[in-house]
């Protein structure tokens, strides 16, 4: 196939299944034909519409998300250690993950353990050019106290546990500024399908990757509105749960320049009130649009799964 080519809309949908199964199983021993039978696809032909897809073969892919799940894990998640996190994530051995996590963040999984639990939090950027990935430490989150007066002059936080919500979504990747495009062609879709006028309509952004972690480039986000009736998709969309959950749940008022500021608070309240993220990805509820507003503001809540 010429990367040029299209894709058909059902391709799409296979491989995505396929993403999620992989995602779903980094702790197991991940095989090509078990992956490919997921999409219903030869071992073959997954291969190649893998890689137009995704731009990665499927093992750098496997590897990639086992590198980032156990970046999160260091991140939020300090009490395990760095041999506990090799298993979890699905690497044989520390050496393994060690030789992987350098080759990504240029420095080793215990190194960047201790850089993450230092009071001023710092990120990993990677920038890829000619084939070679260059790793820069910067300071991320300006300090704790910063963060903590923010949310308490701007944010509404309880703990709660929030409802299974059924959506349909469109997989948005790539840099997270142009997931307006996404919220468009799934408004389009549900148009015509008088999906707009349900009752109790909620737009969600559920986040499968941390800008702390992945290149902004591969960042995968799905893009949903909640049903309240089962319905038949088609093209590229699809429908899916979110499993109830108890979460941190935050309602802000805010511009959509403030997003970014808002999550980190969000995440640095978590940590400093004792609670531990959750394996399940955290989402946001969209509950007006910006374009709408005097102000041009967001009112939205603000999702962390915790244990």
């Amino acid at each position: 196939m010429n990367p040029s080519e299209k894709i058909p809309n059902k391709t799409v949908i296979r491989i995505t299944k396929a993403l999620d199964f992989i995602e779903e199983n980094l702790d197991k021993k991940l095989i090509l034909e078990d992956i490919a039978e997921k999409a219903y696809f030869s071992p073959y032909h997954f291969h190649r519409l893998f890689k137009v897809i995704t731009k990665e073969t499927v093992n750098d892919y496997i590897t990639r998300k086992r590198v980032e799940r156990a970046a999160a894990f260091l991140l939020h998640k300090k009490q395990i250690t760095v041999t506990e996190v090799s298993e979890i994530v699905g690497f044989t051995s520390v050496s393994s993950l060690s030789r992987a996590f350098k080759k990504f963040y240029g420095i080793s999984p215990v190194e960047f353990k201790k850089e993450s639990a230092l009071k001023y939090s710092k990120i990993c950027k990677i920038d890829s050019k000619n084939g070679k990935i260059e790793t820069q430490f910067e300071q991320y989150i300006c300090n704790i106290h910063t963060n903590l007066k923010w949310m308490q002059m701007k944010a509404k936080t309880k703990v709660k546990k929030m409802p299974t919500l059924k959506v349909a979504y469109l997989i948005h990747q790539g840099k997270m500024d142009a997931v307006g495009n996404t919220y468009l062609k799934l408004m389009q879709w549900a148009y015509p399908k008088g999906l707009i006028q349900q009752e109790d309509l909620k737009m969600l952004t559920i986040y499968h990757d941390s800008p702390k972690i992945t290149d902004e480039d591969k960042i995968r986000m799905s893009v949903c509105m909640t049903l309240n009736t089962d319905i038949k998709t088609e093209g590229e969309v699809n429908v899916k749960e979110i499993p109830a959950a108890k979460c941190v749940v935050s309602r802000l008022e805010i511009t959509p320049s403030e997003f970014q500021q808002a999550w980190e608070s969000n995440f640095v309240w978590m940590s400093e009130h004792g609670f531990k993220k959750a394996d399940q990805d955290p989402y946001e509820i969209l509950y007006t649009n910006p374009n709408e507003h005097p102000e041009g503001k967001c009112v939205v809540d603000i999702c962390i799964p915790v244990e």
